[in-house]
């Protein structure tokens, strides 16, 4: 955070994402509360989610060719509107098809905040530096998922059942046009005459990341279905929030350590470290006996998910082409996202008829999906990119001075 304009980054990431850990309660929370349907609720945040999941590599796309500014400016903008509108037609009980429009329309214009701030990262700081970046980065990820839910559920009660979705109009436009007007971080646009026409979903690495990020989703989505079903089979529910929160202690401690570690091997084998310790993590949730011990279980499950999403990054900066790496972090975002929902349906399907040991065993098959593919997948994730853009160097260099 000393490197200059590191601390102002940091400050407007943590608004622009906040909205993605409030956004799709608040929508479900808002038409539950004005329809009394949580069948509706449901179809609506799923909507603006599939809709976000499908445009994210797209934006992405989008900022590598024009630049993150005009993207950030543009979908900020589109995003009040479209949101503003979903709230408006929720409240005056519009059907269904015309809430299913306006939660489209929102999560098409909802960026893959994340994404963006990474790849900002790899802008503004040296190569030395990258992955405390990508760890401080995945703290505040893990500290945003802890607070933004309690914070829409507080807003929804408290002030008014369109609080929450409100406050994502505030924090969206707020941290996109902060993230934006940050200079200094801006990704340089290779043109595609330079090499920067080549796309991150053409390099075999990428692919295989990708995959490996749809294990470790799925895997992630099992275990907050063990979670809950663990808690529901024990007589309180409410305690499937307090393992939740203990899964993401794990990873915010764990994330803090690894990324003030100076590790000496490689990121590819760090990954595939990673990924198997993520796999194993998930085994001893299938045989909590007692809410004390699938606490403790609870914390060691999170201690690998924010070292493997870093060493993961890592690897991504290596791996795609000069002036592509918003496309590629919104297609590693795409690929962990699906990789939860399924993850989610598949463990939800499995709790109901196996119990929460059912769903334990189903996050273990998602965690060896990514190590499978962390260590068969050695060589593409091996692979580099020649060098053929020397400006993108010289820009950071004349950055730096």
């Amino acid at each position: 955070m000393r490197q200059p304009g590191a601390l102002t980054l940091g400050l407007s990431g943590v608004l622009g994402r906040f909205p993605i850990a409030m956004r799709s309660l608040g929508c479900l929370m808002l038409v539950a509360a004005v329809s009394g349907s949580l069948g509706g609720a449901g179809v609506v945040a799923a909507a603006m989610l599939i809709a976000q999941g499908l445009a994210s590599p797209v934006l992405g796309r989008l900022a590598d060719r024009v630049g993150q500014r005009r993207v950030l400016l543009v979908t900020c903008a589109v995003h009040a509107v479209a949101l503003t509108s979903l709230i408006a037609a929720i409240q005056l009980g519009a059907p269904l098809p015309l809430l299913l429009v306006a939660a489209v329309a929102t999560g098409c214009a909802s960026v893959s905040f994340t994404s963006f701030m990474r790849a900002r990262w790899a802008a503004l700081v040296d190569k030395g530096s990258l992955r405390t970046a990508y760890a401080l980065e995945s703290v505040l990820d893990e500290t945003i998922f802890l607070l933004g839910p309690l914070l829409v559920t507080v807003l929804a009660a408290s002030v008014h059942p369109a609080a929450g979705l409100i406050a994502c109009v505030a924090f969206t436009t707020v941290g996109s046009i902060a993230v934006a007007l940050h200079q200094r971080s801006e990704p340089v646009v290779v043109a595609a005459d330079a090499g920067g026409g080549k796309r991150a979903i053409s390099v075999p690495g990428v692919r295989v990341l990708m995959v490996a990020y749809a294990g470790m989703g799925f895997l992630l989505g099992a275990v907050d279905v063990t979670m809950v079903a663990f808690a529901r089979e024990q007589g309180s529910p409410g305690f499937g929030g307090v393992l939740l929160s203990l899964t993401a202690v794990g990873s915010l401690a764990a994330g803090a350590v690894y990324g003030a570690v100076a590790w000496r091997q490689s990121q590819e084998r760090l990954l595939m470290a990673t990924t198997g310790l993520l796999c194993l993590g998930a085994v001893p949730l299938a045989f909590a006996g007692s809410g004390l011990v699938m606490a403790v279980f609870a914390v060691l499950a999170g201690v690998a998910i924010a070292p493997g999403l870093i060493a993961g990054s890592t690897v991504l900066e290596a791996l795609a082409p000069k002036g592509s790496l918003s496309e590629g972090f919104s297609w590693l975002s795409s690929a962990g996202a699906s990789g939860i929902a399924l993850g989610t349906a598949v463990g939800g399907r499995l709790a109901d008829s196996g119990g929460f040991a059912a769903a334990a065993w189903a996050a273990v098959g998602g965690g060896v999906v990514a190590v499978a593919l962390s260590v068969l997948g050695q060589p593409a994730l091996r692979a580099r990119e020649p060098e053929v853009v020397e400006a993108v160097e010289l820009d950071r260099a004349a950055r730096e001075q």
